[in-house]
């Protein structure tokens, strides 16, 4: 008995480390997947690097980008690293009349 109660502090260390570490950048792994898998033609997006562009042509591992006017690359899913929401229409502030 004496024994399983000194291996409780290790068996508390390694919960707090799976619950701290391990499953946060596993929830994090699932939706970067689901985000790389779900990307549309049209769809603005940043790679990695930090280059941004617009999704013009998706295959099974690889994605062609328009970075700019006539200038396209092709780059592997993986390298997306976010979708850019598209921009609302800034409204003019509200004016009172006195």
């Amino acid at each position: 008995m004496n024994e399983l109660v000194s291996l409780l502090p290790i068996v508390g260390i390694a919960l707090l480390f799976w619950f701290l570490i391990i499953r946060p950048q596993s929830k994090r792994q699932k939706a970067l997947v689901a985000l790389q898998s779900s990307l549309t033609v049209g769809n603005e997006v940043m790679l990695t690097s930090g280059i941004f562009g617009v999704v013009e042509a998706l295959d099974d591992e690889r994605v062609t980008l328009r970075i700019s006017d006539g200038v396209s690359v092709h780059v592997v899913r993986g390298a997306v690293a976010n979708v850019v929401p598209p921009a609302e229409p800034e409204t003019p502030p509200a004016t009172t009349e006195a």
